[in-house]
C-alpha cells in the first residue's frame, strides 16, 4: 500500500514539475500559478521518491 501511494506521488510530482517548468519558461498549459505547480511538484517527488527508498511494503 505504501509503495502505490510513493508512485502516485512520484507520478503527480513528476506532472506538476512539468507543468510547473512550462508554465514558468512561456507556455501556460493550465490557468493555475506555474511557480505553485513547480513547489508543489518538488515536494510531491521529493515525498514518493523518499517513501520508495526508505519504507518497507508490510503485510500483516
Amino acid at each position: 500500500m505504501i509503495k502505490v501511494l510513493a508512485l502516485v506521488l512520484t507520478i503527480g510530482g513528476m506532472i506538476g514539475l512539468i507543468l510547473g517548468i512550462l508554465g514558468i519558461f512561456g507556455n501556460d498549459v493550465v490557468g493555475l500559478s506555474p511557480w505553485a505547480l513547480t513547489i508543489l511538484g518538488v515536494i510531491f517527488f521529493i515525498a514518493g521518491v523518499t517513501m520508495l527508498k526508505y519504507r518497507k511494503d508490510e503485510t500483516a
